[in-house]
């Protein structure tokens, strides 16, 4: 047995228990792209207590390798805007400064992630002294520029907040949690807690390959020459190839949607325990199945690029 490197990475996920397979499913990910000799220290921060059956299931996905502890901020945010389309735990994060003083920096990874590279890695390597955050900046869309206008923020400036790398001890220097939760009281913001993470970091972000937050826009055919207006063809292939997905719009488990194979791939390696605390979608189980067999992935990815020829005037 590979002895385990002294360091823990601090890891941070943020999730309501109908996304506890979800959380499980990205774990899992994370575990299998990092070296085995490392070990993760997972702080789960919860809209309400999870249940003690659940913290057990969690636990066996790798006794050895994670740490896990439990921060239930049930009722701490009563008075930021939520948008209905996302919950509370989305802005859990704007907390951590204050709520991690222990750590100088840690890793932030949304739900609806599956991770494809060693984010440990990540973590030891990258300097973020005078920098408030690392992120991955997204390849702004026509469609977003009045919003960003709106916000100050320019193209390719503005930065999606479901993997960060936060430095924790500037933004405890500069007072930023209370600046963060106070420009998230303003009503109608598109992504709250990522609106005001743009805003008020602005300058003192800095920016990570495109692989280490792959949106939804970044594997679809038609946004290709969007992304290539920020990044590169070197960048768009590795994306392809390695890039950690981030579900942003239809989630896998619900829809057939952008990359919706490679979530039930992870799933299906989870702990039998932890897969019966959920009730999985049994169309979408089986059409996974059909998808994992070469006559099933040819016929089903002829019928998409079918429906984006039409939709999109493309092949």
């Amino acid at each position: 047995m590979q002895e385990l490197k002294k360091e823990a990475i601090p890891l941070v996920v943020a999730f309501t228990p109908n996304y506890f397979v979800p959380a499980a499913t990205c774990l899992y990910s994370i575990l299998e792209h990092s070296d085995p000799s490392t070990s993760f220290r997972v702080m789960c921060l919860l809209t309400e207590e999870l249940p003690d059956n659940m913290k057990l299931a969690i636990e066996q996905l790798d006794r050895r390798r994670l740490q896990i502890r439990y921060i239930n901020l049930e009722g701490r945010l009563r008075d930021i805007y939520v948008d209905e389309r996302y919950t509370v735990a989305a802005s859990y994060r704007l907390l951590l400064p204050d709520l991690l003083p222990e750590y100088d920096k840690v890793l932030y990874v949304d739900c609806d992630v599956v991770v494809r590279n060693d984010i440990a890695d990540l973590y030891r390597k990258t300097d973020v002294a005078g920098y408030y955050l690392a992120a991955v900046f997204e390849a702004s869309l026509d469609s977003q520029l009045d919003y960003l206008n709106k916000l100050g923020v320019k193209p390719g400036h503005y930065i999606n907040s479901g993997f960060l790398l936060m430095n924790l001890q500037k933004l405890r220097m500069d007072g930023m949690v209370g600046k963060l939760l106070h420009a998230a009281k303003i009503p109608h913001l598109q992504f709250p807690d990522q609106d005001v993470l743009n805003q008020l970091c602005a300058g003192k972000i800095l920016g990570l390959p495109p692989y280490y937050n792959s949106i939804r826009t970044c594997y679809l055919p038609h946004y290709k020459h969007i992304f290539l207006r920020y990044y590169t063809e070197v960048e768009w292939q590795a994306v392809q190839q390695h890039g950690t997905i981030h579900y942003t719009g239809g989630k896998p488990w619900n829809t057939f949607t952008v990359q919706f194979a490679v979530w039930w791939h992870y799933y299906e390696r989870l702990p039998k325990d932890i897969k019966s605390k959920w009730k999985r979608n049994k169309r979408l189980y089986c059409l996974y199945k059909i998808y994992n067999t070469a006559v099933g992935k040819y016929s089903l990815d002829s019928i998409r690029q079918l429906v984006r020829r039409f939709k999109y005037g493309i092949s």
